[in-house]
Formats: C-alpha cells, sequence, structure tokens
C-alpha cells in the first residue's frame, strides 16, 4: 500500500494540471447541465465540502512537524526570507494585479485570500525533486502555518473592504481557529501519538498517503465548487480570464524575483529552491477550506483557490526542469551538482 501510495502521489504532482483541468471541467459540465440540482441542494453539497475540507487539511497538519522550528535559529535567513515573501512581497503583488484585473468583489477576495496561504502541499515534494534543501523547505512551510492564523484575518477584513464586501472578522478568525489551529494542534497531538506508538519510522510509511489523500480530496472539491457555481460561471466565464492572467504573472514574478535576490543576498542553491518552492506555491486546499467555511464567503470567493493548482503545477514542474541551469547561476561546484555534497540550512 505505501509504495502504491508512493506512486500515486507522484502521478499526481506530475499531472495535476490535467486532473485539475479534468476536474474543474467535470464539475462545470454538470453545472451548467443540471443547474437546477446545484440550486436545490446547496445545503447538502455545502455539508459534504465541510466533510471534505477536514480530509483535506488533518492529514497535512500530521506531516507538519512544529517540534523542528527552533533549528532554524541557527541560520535564520532562509527562514526570514520565505516569510518576506509570503508575507510582504505577495500582498503586495496581489494588491497591484487585483487593481489591474478589475475582477468582480468575490474573486478578487478569493485571489487576496489564496495568495496569502503559502506552502503548497507538495512544495516540499517539489524541493526534493529539484535537489534543495527538503529541511529548510520543511521548516519554512511550518513558519507560515504559524503566522497565517494572525496575518489572514487582518489582511482578509482589509481586502474586503477594499471590495466593498463584508468581510466578518469574528467569523475569519473563528474559521482560522477551526480550519488551521485545531487541525494544526490535533494534527500534532496525532503525530506525537503514532511516534510514541510505533517508533518514528512510522513517519516515513504514513508519508505518501499525508500527501494523497489533501491532493484526491482537493480534486473532489474543486469539482463540487464548480458544480456549485457552474451556471452562474458559465454566464460570466470572461471574468475568469483575468484572473487566470493574474495568477501566471504572479507566480512567474515571484519566481524571478527571488532567484535574483536570493543568489545576490548569498543563499545556497539547496536554501533558495527551498524558500522558492515554499513562497511561490500557495496552499489552495486551505484557502478553499477557509473561503467554504467563513460565513458570509462561499464557493465563488473559492474559485481563484480551484483554478490556481493548474497553473501552479505547470510552473513549478517547469521550475524543477531548470535545476541545472539554476545550480550553475547560483555558482554550484561540480560536487554540488551531482547532489554528493551535504545540504545544510
Amino acid at each position: 500500500m505505501k509504495q502504491y501510495a508512493a506512486r500515486l502521489g507522484e502521478h499526481l504532482r506530475n499531472r495535476l494540471f490535467l486532473y485539475a483541468s479534468a476536474a474543474i471541467a467535470l464539475g462545470w459540465t454538470l453545472g451548467v447541465a443540471f443547474p437546477q440540482a446545484a440550486s436545490n441542494h446547496t445545503q447538502a453539497l455545502s455539508r459534504v465540502m465541510n466533510v471534505l475540507v477536514v480530509l483535506m487539511i488533518y492529514p497535512m497538519m500530521i506531516g507538519l512537524n512544529l517540534s523542528q522550528l527552533p533549528r532554524a535559529l541557527q541560520q535564520p535567513r532562509p527562514l526570514l526570507l520565505s516569510l518576506f515573501y509570503n508575507f510582504v512581497v505577495t500582498p503586495v503583488l496581489s494588491v497591484i494585479l487585483v487593481q489591474a484585473m478589475y475582477a468582480p468583489p468575490e474573486l478578487a477576495l478569493g485571489f487576496y485570500l489564496v495568495m496569502l496561504i503559502p506552502g503548497a502541499s507538495m512544495a516540499v515534494a517539489f524541493t526534493g525533486m529539484a535537489g534543495g534543501s527538503v529541511e529548510v523547505a520543511t521548516l519554512a512551510q511550518a513558519a507560515g502555518f504559524l503566522v497565517v492564523p494572525f496575518a489572514l484575518p487582518l489582511f482578509m477584513h482589509w481586502a474586503g473592504q477594499s471590495q466593498a464586501l463584508s468581510v466578518p472578522l469574528a467569523s475569519l478568525v473563528s474559521t482560522v481557529v477551526l480550519v488551521l489551529i485545531v487541525p494544526m494542534v490535533l494534527g500534532d497531538l496525532t503525530r506525537r501519538a503514532l511516534v510514541r506508538r510505533f517508533g518514528a519510522t512510522v513517519l516515513l510509511t504514513i508519508k505518501p498517503f499525508l500527501g494523497v489523500i489533501p491532493a484526491l480530496t482537493m480534486l473532489l472539491v474543486m469539482l463540487l465548487i464548480f458544480f456549485s457555481k457552474g451556471a452562474m460561471l458559465a454566464q460570466n466565464w470572461q471574468m475568469l480570464v483575468p484572473l487566470m492572467v493574474a495568477t501566471l504573472v504572479f507566480l512567474l514574478s515571484i519566481l524571478a524575483l527571488m532567484t535574483w535576490l536570493n543568489r545576490r543576498l548569498g543563499l545556497s542553491y539547496a536554501q533558495h529552491t527551498a524558500v522558492a518552492f515554499v513562497s511561490s506555491g500557495k496552499n489552495n486546499a486551505t484557502a478553499i477550506a477557509i473561503a467554504l467555511s467563513t460565513a458570509g464567503l462561499g464557493p465563488l470567493v473559492a474559485v481563484p483557490a480551484a483554478t490556481l493548482p493548474m497553473f501552479q503545477a505547470v510552473l513549478l514542474v517547469g521550475y524543477v526542469h531548470l535545476a541545472h541551469r539554476l545550480r550553475r547561476y547560483f555558482g554550484e561546484c561540480p560536487a554540488e551538482a551531482s547532489g554528493l555534497a551535504p545540504q545544510k540550512i
């Protein structure tokens, strides 16, 4: 089962664009074909998606090892840079892009939401595939999850005001607690309990499943989101085009900026790769969960997070394929380029 899950996880990573596109197309087609069914079962769809939200978030939190964070203090520069890119550069770029794309308020709010939740579920896997520091990527991802509960409610409250939308701060804070903090605590407790009961090797056994379950669940949620709003989106499909362009511009801009600046600041290739994947890849599953669980928001706010995986997968896989050129750009020696040199934080 472990080997099958690992192969399935790799298969999903390599073909996420195709599966995300298929989930959106199928959900959209069904939503257009059966608009009355989607309208008549709004509450049932909401309950199903809320259950799926738990299946997306909880396994990810079991794989999040918060106990390693103190080690990052030994060499904090990569960690601080990841926080800078995620919570300073990304919001600035998001504001610029939202102003440029003239999106409907709900889509603009959804774009802000997904942009502020770093650490794509496959960021660590992409880091390893590119020969980067998996340790740095893991620490940066954990640090980002600790900052999000504090930064997200304030930023989204401001974003709602900028779009003339009411984003109830109390509801958003309670959603962040239920979707992020509670699963984070339960995931950490589950991780510790498993290690005490079965030993540290159990984490290697269950790791493939912790990646596959959220990915499959996210695809199903994407299908349901577009099913629930299929008829409306079919009539207003033009509004998705600026959103897709903004997503592409963001990913290309942030990757180019990090590649140039990280080299100027003296990061190694392994450190840069970890920071780049964690900071450019957004946690779509968490953004979808918050959009669906917060009173006053809804499926339309989740659309940007549902469409992002298509572009994110293609560009991040493309960045993996640039590994050899990036190593030379960062001045790696032959031993480092061959993967023989040790990777440090």
